[in-house]
């Protein structure tokens, strides 16, 4: 088992990861980047991005690539693909333990994201992959000339059915109120595309199949009644849990798991700090992940002075 020490190691490389690795690499502290998959985050998986100052529109794989291209620059040491076994925040130094290397640092910062919610009824876990998806962009070409439902009304919900409109024949939004949550702009492009059709007040119950989903249940929230949909697919975008696996109940977190910072991105434990999609946040964009990380990574490096300090 190697043994590498850091002064900074930052759990998730995604925006706001591969942002505090730039800014804490600035601040002359030895990082590292340890990710469960490869680099990049859940905007690698994004088509376009049209909200980044900088870039009227950009893919988001394209942009999560200059984002780490950057942070190469920086020299930053880069662990993608890591099994973690083992997360110890409290102890000093902190410990994340995979299958072959032990890290030691004298601060984290937590950068692990955010996960799509299941919908937690019958069928969703049986069709996963089989007519359940959490991802447009990844599985739409599936879909070609097919049926399909997207559950959810905020912007990922109606920005994901405008995408898989360019391969499906139809785009049923399912949604449990009478009016949607995404920005208006972006409500129009859905309301003027002929391919996609509205279900109002309505909570799916149940998936059907038998190799493939071929039918949602469907439930009227103001009658009560139950309906029958035909569908070759369902893609549900209705929120997001923390990744917290590992370290949940180390720190201070809310009620849905999601880490809770001060303004310097501090968490109840000295020398850890959480960032982006992780934490207790009024808003999840590229753009506020990117700046969380920039915030925490000048607050690590001052702890980590401060500890210089001390042992003077």
């Amino acid at each position: 088992m190697q043994v590498k020490e850091f002064d900074v190691v930052i759990l998730g490389g995604g925006p706001a990861g591969l942002s505090a690795g730039m800014y804490a690499a600035r601040g002359n502290v030895s990082t590292a980047i340890v990710d469960i998959n490869m680099l990049g985050g859940q905007p690698s998986n994004y088509l376009d991005l049209e909200n980044y100052p900088g870039y009227s529109k950009i893919g988001g794989y394209e942009l999560m690539e200059k984002f780490e291209e950057h942070a190469d620059k920086f020299g930053i040491q880069k662990f993608a693909m890591q099994e973690i076994k083992r997360i110890d925040l409290v102890s000093n130094p902190k410990v994340i333990l995979t299958n072959d290397i032990e890290f030691h640092a004298k601060s984290i910062i937590i950068a692990t994201g955010a996960s799509p919610m299941k919908l937690g009824i019958a069928g969703e876990l049986e069709f996963l992959g089989r007519g359940v998806s959490y991802c447009a962009v990844c599985d739409a070409a599936f879909y070609k000339d097919k049926v399909v439902a997207v559950v959810g009304g905020g912007n990922s919900a109606v920005e994901e059915s405008i995408y898989l409109t360019k391969f499906a024949s139809k785009v049923y939004i399912v949604h449990r109120r009478d009016e949607l949550r995404a920005d208006k702009i972006i409500q129009q492009r859905a309301f003027n595309n002929d391919k996609i059709e509205m279900i109002w007040n309505s909570c799916v119950r149940e998936i059907k199949g038998q190799d493939t989903v071929s039918s949602l249940t469907l439930e009227n929230m103001k009658t009560g009644e139950f309906a029958e949909l035909s569908v070759d697919g369902i893609f549900p975008y209705i929120g997001i849990c923390p990744n917290v696996e590992g370290f949940s109940g180390q720190i201070s977190q809310d009620k849905l798991g999601f880490i809770m910072t001060d303004e310097t991105m501090k968490t109840s434990v000295d020398g850890v700090y959480a960032v982006g999609d992780v934490r207790v946040t009024p808003l999840r964009q590229v753009i506020t992940a990117a700046s969380d990380g920039a915030i925490a990574a000048v607050y690590a490096v001052r702890y980590i002075e401060s500890l210089k300090e001390i042992t003077v």
